[in-house]
């Protein structure tokens, strides 16, 4: 093939393009979605469950289309994944282009440009005005797991400390680090060791201060930990599984004041809140909090697996050479669309699109509240947006959790072909992750559908 060949071939990288409405054609699911279930069942562990038993043939923007043809507006975009949209062009463009040069390499053997440009733009874009440096890794799981073992390294200790309603990954250390046992920990023991779980900020449910809040995270820390024996401190700066709790103001700086002070390292896990999700690249920035060490990964690479820590240069050289690595790493294509990704959030102002979304949502969620009073609570930021429901009549005294509104306005939902996700320590917060590519229009219609559930529940 010749180099022109080549070039046209790598042009005609196909992108779906699916008109951005709801459609529903078949009962949910439907009939070639239940055949293909049947066929999972036989093959497939049951430890590998699915939210919504539909197959999706096909995606694009912010819309699902199934084997069935039934289009789904989706506000889960893959649990934060497909930020910049289902099959956006350039990301597509950009990986397709690089599957022509080259697929894999190893980075450790033979290195690659792709490798480095992803860790020169996080440099770039994560918070704080220090030299950084980065790995590259497979997943967020994967992430966590070498943020500890860099902090360990660095520090020369072994706690790590964690928040209450924390989630950070199915692997066996981030299973200790989660707060739910079930699904993600229960009988998979033993659970890796030195990990401890301290109070977080909860804003809706304890009425603390931030300064408040994080006087109580550091007075476990010193009492049940001791700071001579941690090496740091993991925080999602606003909790994703846990319920989109947004800390309350002050919370995380003060937090990374007393780190900074014990020599502990603060990491801030933005596997779900970074990438442009909240209106900023990180959430962290709408905190003023700089950690030391930040975790990426979900929408860096537009749906490639793909995965980065990224902190103080002198906290990411603490490791030997060849201490730090994996065979799929920072692998070429992932890179290729992560780059894509970041010219895609910039190119297109993706930052105010995510306010957009915001406000949208906000206003939308605000006016049901004002006729549900099973609604809470109204938070997050950004396209990463979660109501809490009580059970009626509760929402000023006990707020006791409401997880049966919850499951049916999902089942609800999915029957109109919406989807969205349930989150929450208690089952009981229904969160929007939508993609940035969501038009205001398909929010309404999605808010559409979850007045009518809210009004179907009596």
């Amino acid at each position: 093939m010749t180099d022109t060949q080549i070039s046209a071939q790598k042009a005609a990288a196909p992108v779906y393009s699916v008109p951005q409405q709801r459609k529903v054609v078949t009962a949910i699911p439907g009939p070639k979605s239940q055949e293909l279930h049947d066929r999972r069942t036989k093959v497939v562990s049951a430890g590998v469950s699915s939210a919504l038993p539909v197959y999706i043939e096909h995606a694009n923007g912010a819309i699902l289309v199934d084997v069935d043809g039934n289009q789904f507006i989706d506000f889960g975009a893959g649990i934060g994944v497909t930020t910049v949209g289902h099959t956006e062009a350039n990301v597509v463009e950009a990986a397709a282009a690089q599957l022509q040069d080259v697929i894999h390499t190893l980075f450790t053997i033979t290195p690659y440009e792709e490798y480095v440009r992803v860790a020169e733009l996080l440099a770039e874009h994560t918070p704080g005005n220090w030299a950084k440096k980065s790995v590259l890794v497979n997943s967020g799981a994967e992430a966590v797991e070498n943020g500890v073992k860099i902090a360990r390294k660095f520090t020369g200790r072994r706690g790590v400390a964690v928040l209450d309603h924390a989630y950070h990954g199915r692997t066996n250390l981030t299973m200790a680090m989660n707060f739910k046992a079930m699904p993600y920990a229960s009988g998979f023991g033993p659970l890796a060791g030195d990990v401890y779980h301290a109070p977080s900020s909860y804003p809706y449910r304890d009425g603390l201060s931030g300064a408040d809040a994080a006087a109580r995270t550091i007075a476990y820390l010193e009492k049940v930990i001791g700071a001579a024996d941690l090496a740091c401190l993991v925080v999602e700066p606003i909790q994703g599984e846990g319920g989109f709790m947004v800390p309350a103001h002050g919370f995380l700086p003060t937090l990374q004041g007393w780190c900074s002070e014990n020599g502990v390292v603060m990491i801030a896990d933005e596997i779900q809140s970074g990438m442009a999700r909240t209106g900023r690249y990180y959430a962290s920035e709408h905190f003023s909090w700089e950690p030391d060490l930040v975790l990426s990964a979900k929408g860096i690479a537009g749906g490639l697996p793909l995965a980065a820590v990224t902190g103080r240069a002198e906290i990411m050289d603490a490791s030997q050479p060849g201490g730090l690595g994996g065979t799929f790493g920072g692998n070429p294509v992932a890179c290729a669309a992560a780059i894509a990704v970041f010219e895609s959030i910039d190119r297109n102002d993706l930052l105010a699109e995510g306010r957009r979304i915001e406000a949208t949502l906000t206003a939308g969620l605000e006016r049901l509240k004002e006729r549900y009073d099973i609604i809470g609570d109204i938070r997050g930021k950004g396209a990463m947006i979660a109501i809490e429901l009580v059970q009626p009549g509760t929402g000023d005294t006990t707020k006791e959790p409401n997880a049966e509104a919850v499951g049916a306005l999902v089942a609800y939902a999915a029957q109109n072909g919406v989807l969205f996700l349930s989150a929450g320590t208690y089952g009981n917060v229904l969160r929007f992750l939508p993609s940035l590519a969501v038009t205001d229009e398909l929010l309404e219609d999605g808010l559409r559908v979850l007045d009518d559930g809210l009004a179907a529940l009596g």
